[in-house]
């Protein structure tokens, strides 16, 4: 087989249940069989996984190992990727008609370009509804250099991602750590080191079910709060390591903002958990004001820091009592200015 241009590569632990779907829905690709490889690497999968993906031997390259984290299977699939291209799909997604034909025309199209991400559509399992991810941002270019594009960047699941090998080997190897999440190393480093690529197109569907740790609602258990967050801010943890040992290539980032926008809701989530102190609370209020404040006016930001002293006092425990009064000075501080 000559080197393909593109090699889509599939991460699975236990989901035999969906893995023939994902596989079906690369194979029916519009894009020539001789420029792909399809890359299937299992985490120690103790389910019917691998006899699942057997009857698909003659189209894929598989490789079983023991389990060690997600982090590991990618480390591996993409030590045996050969595209210059990587799309990643995990085992309970699947793609869209034209999805490889489409990420390979922004690839080169764009040949600094590290990373193509584009929309999705989300698909309840409990109810079978199949819709659009709402408030998709497509953003393209280069935003490490571009606070406003930095402010409104989110990261995407593993299954709308796609990376230019050769740009992402900078990122690797992932560490090991990231059981879960670790498609984090590329969603929130590549917009640091190089150009990415937005398609507001919906482009894979992504299975909204149980066991995501990319999505969770507003009910969710203390547990699975909780689960979400460990894994999350390890993840971060992690990038910020990385960051602070490669200085020199996202040299002139504003990182401090750019992770601040990421780990502070979900810090307020953790509170609901775990309340925080009066100082801890304080500094919260702080850290929020500085993320947000290349979004504000001078004025509203010095005004946000002075009303979050009082937090000091009332603690988090009366925070609506807190919140309702800094709502009620801003209203005076808006009127007051609205007077000049």
């Amino acid at each position: 087989m000559s080197t393909p241009l593109l090699t889509v590569f599939i991460n699975v632990y236990n989901y035999g249940q969906f893995i023939e779907q994902a596989l079906d829905s690369v194979l029916s690709q519009d894009f020539p069989k001789e420029q792909m490889q399809v890359l299937v690497v299992d985490d120690g999968s103790t389910d019917d996984t691998p006899e699942r993906v057997r009857k698909y031997a003659n189209s894929i390259e598989y490789i079983r190992k023991e389990n060690g984290g997600q982090a590991s299977a990618f480390n591996v699939g993409f030590q045996h990727a050969k595209g210059e291209i990587v799309a990643l799909l995990d085992a309970d997604d699947y793609f869209l008609p034209g999805k490889l034909r489409r990420i390979a025309k922004e690839f080169q199209k764009h040949p600094d370009a590290g990373m193509v991400y584009h929309a999705r559509l989300e698909l309840f399992s409990d109810t079978g509804i199949l819709k659009e991810e709402p408030g998709f941002v497509a953003l393209t270019g280069f935003i490490a250099k571009d606070e406003e594009k930095m402010s409104k960047y989110v990261p995407c699941p593993t299954s709308c991602l796609a990376v230019r090998r050769k740009i992402a080997e900078r990122l690797l190897p992932i560490p090991e750590s990231l059981r879960l999440q670790a498609d984090g190393q590329f969603c929130f480093l590549m917009p640091l080191i190089a150009p990415i690529v937005a398609i507001a197109e919906p482009l894979s569907v992504y299975r909204l079910h149980g066991n995501n740790l990319f999505y969770i609602s507003e009910t969710a258990s203390v547990q699975e709060m909780q689960r979400r967050t460990k894994s999350f801010m390890n993840l971060m943890c992690e990038v910020k390591l990385w960051k602070k040992n490669h200085k020199r290539e996202v040299k002139g980032a504003k990182t401090r903002v750019f992770f601040g926008r990421h780990t502070l809701p979900l810090e307020e989530h953790q509170f609901r958990i775990d309340p925080p102190g009066r100082l801890r609370f304080f500094s919260f209020l702080l850290r929020q004001n500085y993320a947000y404040s290349n979004l504000q006016t001078r004025k509203f930001t010095i005004y946000n820091y002075l009303s979050a002293v009082p937090a000091l006092i009332i603690g988090y425990k009366n925070k609506r009592i807190f919140y309702e009064w800094r709502q009620r000075m801003l209203e005076r501080f808006e009127s007051a200015r609205a007077r000049l």
